[in-house]
């Protein structure tokens, strides 16, 4: 199977088991780096198939692996804005953008799970691909728009994470990333598992978690950074998010569904 097909199978969110046991939150050992980088080397000698275009998701794996592709899809000089810090990128300036290539997985946030749907919708013309830096505040928003049916990035965007659509849930998840105690305080009255079952490999089980046996499903998760797609416009954040996070090349899949009462986030489902 090519290195394309392996990507667009993980895009699809086959669950084999909890990707909190494969990744570690913000750093890949130099076995899985050197693994990646053999995978990306495979697709940047594989011709790019017109469909790639066709969905965001394949064309922005293609995108961060593909040199070729990569310099032939940015729109150069291209802006970048730091709140009033202006500048325009030449050509000979650009450094391959791997986005979460390297780091082994990727995260999305959605407001529910209708929205999900977006993810095999062919009619959407404009994605943001955002790079949140928890250290710094602040998001690198890449803007990609198909005026032709083909896919370029047009500027690069700075904002602080306070200016995010997700802004509330995003200072939330900072904590919940990184503090036990905190994750505990911010379980739901009732917390929803589902995962495989370990006596039946095409069954899922499920249960509920309380806090008493929290730590004993509590995954790790990236604290330092993490990556979100809007795809088309930003909305307005709601009071439910879906934050999902896939490994690249293994087809696992973490899922955990919030809900805010009375202004606090609350864990209520965790799939893996």
């Amino acid at each position: 199977m090519s290195a394309l097909l392996l990507l667009m199978a993980s895009c699809g969110g086959n669950k084999t088991g909890s990707v909190a046991d494969e990744v570690s939150t913000d750093s890949v050992s130099e076995r899985d780096v050197n693994d990646l980088d053999s995978l990306a080397e495979e697709i940047s000698e594989t011709p790019v198939p017109k469909a790639a275009d066709g969905l965001f998701d394949d064309f922005i794996f293609n995108f961060a692996a593909n040199k070729k592709l990569q310099m032939e899809r940015i729109l150069f000089p291209l802006r970048r804005v730091d709140g009033s810090k202006k500048e325009m990128i030449a050509r000979q300036q650009w450094k391959m953008e791997y986005f979460f290539m390297r780091q082994g997985y990727y995260t999305l946030l959605f407001d529910n799970e209708e929205q999900m749907e977006v993810l095999t919708d062919t009619t959407v013309n404009q994605a943001i691909v955002e790079r949140i830096d928890f250290a710094s505040s602040k998001i690198n928003q890449y803007v990609f728009v198909r005026p032709k049916g083909a896919w370029l990035l047009t500027a690069i965007r700075v904002i602080p994470i306070s200016q995010s659509s997700n802004a509330s849930f995003l200072e939330f998840y900072r904590r919940f990333s990184s503090d036990m105690s905190f994750q505990m305080e911010s379980l739901g009255a009732t917390v929803k598992f589902v995962g495989p079952d370990p006596d039946d490999d095409f069954n899922q089980m499920e249960g509920i978690i309380t806090p008493d046996t929290w730590e004993a499903f509590a995954p790790q998760l990236p604290s330092k950074e993490i990556y979100n797609i809007i795809y088309g416009s930003p909305r307005k954040e709601c009071d439910t998010k879906h934050f999902i996070l896939r490994g690249i090349a293994n087809g696992q899949e973490l899922e955990m569904s919030f809900r805010r009462r009375n202004g606090k986030w609350l864990l209520t489902k965790l799939t893996t």
